[in-house]
């Protein structure tokens, strides 16, 4: 089974295994990573925003135009800065590792 990594904003990394079609965000959830996900997937906040390693940036799908105007609203935002919703798991992001940043912009609350 694939596998990716998270690191807190303090540094700490978790590696967990990462089931192929799940979200990062899917995946944060089912292994108690604190990525909020508000809107629960629907592409309709920033809370799930992820800061994916330079290395691993390529890895990904093209930025949608809608996934471009919800990162516009992440606290923290870098270049290689995604949603969590947005990036799902394939054979070929096996190994995949993000950051979580500081802190959310919530503005659906």
């Amino acid at each position: 089974m694939p596998k990716m990594v998270f690191i807190d904003p303090d540094g700490t990394r978790h590696e967990v295994e990462a089931p192929l079609g799940l979200s990062v965000l899917e995946i944060a959830h089912r292994n108690a990573i604190d990525i909020e996900g508000v809107c629960e997937g629907s592409l309709a906040c920033s809370t799930c925003h992820v800061i994916v390693e330079p290395s691993d940036y390529d890895r990904l799908k093209p930025v949608s135009e809608d996934e471009e105007d919800m990162l516009d609203l992440a606290f923290g935002l870098t270049k290689t800065s995604r949603l969590g919703c947005q990036i799902v798991m394939t054979e070929d992001l096996d190994g995949l590792t993000v950051r979580l940043p500081s802190g959310t912009n919530n503005v659906m609350g």
